[in-house]
């Protein structure tokens, strides 16, 4: 049966790229740019804490290069340990992105490992559902927690792959795999990813999406990781979407025995 890629919808519009990327950790905004296109990802995310998007009028303004009219301009919380803050930093988004929707929820648990506060978590994406954002929410690998936050009602779960910035890649595919499973919302993998072969079996999977920013920004050559990454997201799917061979402990001969020439 031939299956067709409907592309990624999140809070009722589709993307035809299931790649997300950050726009931190480059060297300058002009790699930002090209990098950004190289990538064909339709969604940027911001670190609201971290990068002008218009707070500072004397700076330079990342959305003059990612611009607006030509992304979906993702606002996170990145550097936001509890619930308060992570709302605050999001509410002050909504303001400088005209009532913008759609936000990434992340509240870390501390400043080493980066792993995601689960209970402030909880908490935060509680309140900003009630406030009207779509959120697609940073957790743990936890099928529990994950199917918690899709209750609360948020957009998207993005369970994270290994730590931020590790390059560690898929490390439990298991808890991946029951995730997707329980999930009618978007699985969109966040953290972890280092090279091309990690997109792909974090696609393999059945994951909707995945968002990735060091992999790319952090390479030796940006623009073109952000061209494998591309391609090894759109491969990932479809080879999903083809449906692997199941795995044997025995050999299966790939030409047929039947109907050959003996002498």
């Amino acid at each position: 049966m031939n299956k067709e890629d409907t592309g990624l919808t999140i809070a009722g519009k589709t993307y035809k790229s299931r790649l997300l990327v950050g726009s931190g950790k480059y060297k300058d905004l002009e790699e930002t740019r090209v990098a950004t296109e190289a990538s064909g990802a339709e969604i940027i995310t911001v670190a609201i804490r971290r990068v002008n998007i218009g707070q500072d009028p004397n700076q330079p303004n990342l959305l003059d290069v990612v611009p607006p009219t030509k992304y979906t301009i993702l606002p996170n919380t990145a550097g936001c340990f509890n619930a308060e803050d992570a709302v605050y930093t999001l509410q002050l988004a909504r303001e400088l992105l005209d009532g913008h929707k759609l936000v990434k929820l992340e509240v870390l648990g501390d400043p080493k490992t980066l792993f995601p506060n689960m209970p402030e978590t909880l908490k935060a994406a509680e309140l900003l559902v009630k406030d009207g954002f779509d959120v697609m929410v940073y957790c743990s690998d936890d099928p529990i927690q994950a199917k918690m936050l899709e209750d609360i009602g948020c957009a998207a779960i993005m369970p994270l792959a290994s730590l931020i910035g590790s390059g560690m890649g898929i490390l439990n595919p298991w808890n991946l795999s029951l995730i997707i499973e329980q999930s009618k919302v978007p699985v969109i993998v966040d953290a972890g990813v280092g090279t091309a072969s990690d997109a792909a079996i974090a696609m393999e999977l059945g994951c909707d999406g995945i968002l990735m920013n060091s992999a790319i920004a952090l390479a030796q050559d940006p623009v073109r990781m952000a061209r494998a990454m591309k391609a090894a997201v759109e491969a990932g799917r479809d080879a999903f979407l083809a449906g692997r061979i199941p795995r044997k402990f025995a050999a299966s001969p790939s030409s047929p025995m039947a109907g050959r020439i003996v002498s």
